[in-house]
């Protein structure tokens, strides 16, 4: 016998069935990994491929599961259907344990995408295009909201030792080059200074990326991502380059003569300049220089300080 076509047909949910012999609270569940298209607000209305993480807490522990594809609806319509602003985040939160009121009272929410901009050289009128990576990360527990914004900016770093040992080299070069007692003419010690037995030695230096979580004051109606950014690579004062020419090369070399700096140095600077920034509650820095000289890296690693705030993990995450 055929069942009628408008005959309901009532489809099997054994994760709503009780949990027997393993029965247990669990932390999180849920998932990561979403494939969405977002914008972000203030961003120009420009739409980007993101992936979101979506979690809910399993308090009660005879439950087997949580309702997944509720939670993905839920990112699907609030994360597509508007700009990205704080308060859609915090909205999405509560849609999650509106939804979980008989399973879950902790809500998680982690959106991670490239905020594309354009950057202008540094002297010729090129410019080109600088993807950051951003995250944005979100959590809800019994009516306590904490929200934090993420960037990562890769910048150039010259090793002050590795400079002082060059100048070094480059002087002794010099002296037995030119004698003690003989007089010394402007033009061929310039000429000298232009060529390679001139220049001996050059300091290393290497790429560099600064990791920066920030938690923002409770007033923001749109995340600043572009001022962190600016702020960050402006307290460095060598971030890297998308269209050069000999000219901005030239500028980018006299940056890093003028501006050698550790991991230390770096995670200094920006501690201080987010210290100084009131719209920031607290941050955690990281400074990570990927070392020319060795194969691995040295690492810096800076807080606000703040009580109860972030603390100096190698990643708050973990």
């Amino acid at each position: 016998m055929q069942t009628p076509q408008n005959t309901a047909r009532v489809l099997p949910d054994v994760a709503s069935e009780p949990q027997g012999a393993i029965a247990g609270a669990l932390d999180w569940v849920g998932m990561s990994g979403i494939e969405i298209p977002v914008s972000i607000a203030g961003a120009g209305g420009a739409v980007t491929p993101a992936r979101v993480t979506a979690c809910v807490n399993l308090a009660r522990p005879d439950a087997r599961g949580i309702h997944m594809s509720r939670l993905y609806l839920h990112v699907d319509r609030a994360l597509t259907s508007e700009a990205l602003t704080p308060c859609v985040v915090r909205r999405t939160l509560r849609d999650f344990l509106e939804t979980h009121r008989d399973l879950s009272d902790r809500a998680l929410l982690r959106v991670e995408l490239s905020h594309l901009v354009r950057r202008r050289a540094l002297v010729s009128e090129h410019s080109g295009w600088r993807a950051y990576p951003v995250s944005i990360a979100a959590s809800l527990e019994r009516g306590h909201y904490a929200l934090e914004l993420g960037v990562s900016v890769a910048y150039s770093s010259t090793c002050p030792c590795s400079a002082a040992l060059a100048r070094q080299l480059i002087q002794e070069r010099f002296a037995s080059q030119f004698a003690a007692d003989a007089p010394l003419e402007r033009d061929t010690v310039l000429a000298w200074l232009g060529t390679a037995q001139g220049i001996s030695a050059t300091p290393h230096a290497q790429r560099s990326v600064a990791d920066v979580r920030v938690r923002l004051v409770p007033s923001f109606a749109s995340f600043p991502i572009l001022d962190l950014v600016d702020l960050v690579e402006g307290a460095l004062g060598t971030p890297v380059q998308a269209a050069v020419k000999r000219e901005d090369e030239q500028a980018f070399a006299r940056l890093n003569g003028e501006n050698p700096m550790f991991c230390e140095d770096a995670a200094r600077r920006i501690q201080t300049a987010l210290d100084h920034d009131e719209r920031i509650a607290d941050f955690w820095v990281r400074a990570s220089h990927h070392e020319s000289l060795h194969p691995h890296d040295a690492v810096a690693i800076a807080t606000k300080g703040v009580p109860g705030g972030y603390a100096g993990s190698f990643d708050p995450r973990a």
